[in-house]
């Protein structure tokens, strides 16, 4: 069979990767018991320490070795200023660490003969579309969870963020068009993998949470866990998401990621997370029983799209289905990071050969204490020393993230014109905006200025405060709310606009709308 032949190739190819391409990987010294305990050790003291100086609120780490959990603590706070203290139940957010949590429900389907990784989403789901026919009629799950369909990566986050549900969002895909050929490029997509994990579930006829519930977390004893953002807020002890507001972290914002479920809708604890660690690290057998099929969660570890270097460590970095795998300075490992600015960071890494795996979850962002912790960890257990201050090397890549962005951002409406141009009276812009994508726009006179309405019912609204001519500017984003975006406006000789582009929802170059109704 086809799909038996790709998959030894790729499994040929890893082997050759580890041990040609990085050959001191396979010459490190064989892990102990005692180098593992010592590591626990010194990794706990990290924790701490870094609470106690306020890189993160608070955070819960679990470590397994082989079918053991070995570790399980929560250090700090689940809310800052507040008493109550996280611990090993506390239930987190893990956003994108959703996406292997996933991949391993759907392998679960794949071992029960339900769905195959290589089915086409035409035939499981037949409503949906991309741009074009082509990809649309040979999609697969397996290009969706790796990121390979041509889908551009924000694909349906902007549509999430004015209030669209997962159907609506998962409909209008069809408009967007693609950023690279099929299955040619890789382009990390929260909405793609969603419908993958959609598509994969809909032969049972039950909802995408009801099958995670059944396939994995009932059958691992995760009784904390859910990809229902209402089960996470029923937790009395939940962690809060935080920011640094003024230099002091703050729960500001609550995040609710059900549009995106399977990509970002997880939450759980570092309990419940380590028995799911100890199902990956045991390739499907759990307590003995085999839960999944080896064949079928092998594949999600397969390297199928190339992503570069890991940033920090400058390992080669792949994508296979809902994991990243990487070859880096202790040879073969499986891992996924997970984020929302709105404050939460995540991860889990796995060295599959050593059966060693870590999560670490984390109530505070942008942080990269979670990869500093990891990689000492790995250091520690490995060498049986931290080679480097990987917590400040990967708070540097995280800082970044928003930073510079934020900062042009300011830089480029910095100061009008001067003189600035005028604007034409309110009556020129107020009126009724729309396209495929969006949808319907409504802008209003309010005051002296203007509103923009949009999503669903116009369920977001935002200020637009006059910058120069018939551009406006509005600060549209939570996660940096100090960062504005024009909002334009094209008015034609009858003294009305004809079109307005909405910077924040542009990104795809789908944030034109044509006046309709007038």
């Amino acid at each position: 069979m086809r799909l038996d032949r790709n998959l030894c190739h790729w499994r040929i190819w890893a082997f050759f990767a580890v041990v040609v391409l990085w050959p001191h990987a396979a010459a490190a010294d064989t892990i102990t018991p005692e180098r593992i305990t010592a590591a626990m050790s010194k990794l706990e003291a990290l924790a701490e320490g870094a609470v106690a100086d306020g890189a993160v609120p608070g955070l819960a780490i679990g470590i397994v070795h082989g079918d053991e959990v070995i570790f399980l603590k929560g250090f700090g706070h689940c809310d800052a200023g507040k008493p109550e203290a996280v611990d090993a139940d506390t239930v987190f957010q893990i956003a994108s660490l959703s996406k292997p949590v996933s991949a391993t429900v759907v392998a679960a389907l794949v071992s029960d003969g339900i769905v195959s990784w290589d089915s086409k989403v035409a035939d499981l789901d037949p409503a949906f579309r991309l741009a074009e026919p082509y990809p649309t009629s040979e999609l697969t799950v397996r290009d969706l969870f790796s990121h390979r369909s041509g889908l551009p990566g924000t694909a349906g986050d902007d549509l999430e963020d004015i209030g669209y549900d997962r159907a609506e969002i998962l409909h209008r895909l069809r408009f967007v068009p693609p950023s690279s050929s099929f299955r040619a490029g890789y382009s990390y997509s929260n909405f793609g993998l969603t419908e993958g994990a959609i598509a994969a579930v809909k032969q049972t006829g039950k909802s995408w949470e009801d099958a995670a519930e059944e396939k994995l977390y009932r059958r691992l004893g995760m009784a904390s866990t859910s990809s229902r953002h209402a089960d996470f807020a029923k937790h009395a002890n939940r962690a809060a998401l935080h920011v640094k507001v003024d230099g002091v972290w703050a729960a500001k914002v609550r995040r609710d990621p059900d549009a995106q479920a399977p990509a970002g809708g997880v939450s759980s604890t570092a309990r419940d997370l380590s028995q799911w660690v100890r199902l990956i690290v045991g390739n499907g057998v759990y307590d003995g029983k085999t839960l999944i099929a080896a064949d079928a969660l092998d594949q999600t570890h397969v390297p199928l799209m190339a992503r570069g270097k890991n940033p920090v460590s400058g390992g080669a970095s792949f994508y296979g289905l809902g994991w990243n795998v990487e070859f880096g300075r202790h040879g073969l490992s499986w891992g996924h990071a997970g984020a929302f600015g709105v404050g939460a960071r995540t991860l889990v890494t796995i060295f599959p050969k050593e059966r060693l795996g870590i999560v670490i979850i984390a109530n505070a962002f942008p942080t990269g204490l979670p990869e500093g912790l990891s990689d000492s960890f790995a250091d520690l257990v490995f060498e049986g020393s931290v080679e480097k201050d990987w917590i400040k090397a990967w708070d540097g890549i995280y800082a970044s993230l928003f930073g510079p962005a934020v900062e042009a951002a300011k830089a480029t409406y910095a100061a009008p014109p001067s003189p600035a141009r005028p604007a034409a009276p309110a009556s020129a812009y107020a009126g009724r905006y729309a396209n495929d994508f969006i949808g319907d726009a409504v802008v209003v006179s309010a005051g002296d200025g203007l509103v923009l309405k949009v999503g669903p019912a116009g369920a977001r609204s935002y200020s637009l405060t006059h910058y120069d001519g018939d551009l406006f500017l509005t600060f549209p984003d939570t996660e940096t709310p100090d960062r504005p975006t024009g909002v334009s406006f094209v008015v034609g000789p009858d003294g009305k606009a004809s079109a307005m582009t909405i910077g924040f929802l542009n990104d795809n170059h789908l944030g034109t709308l044509r006046r309709v109704g007038d």
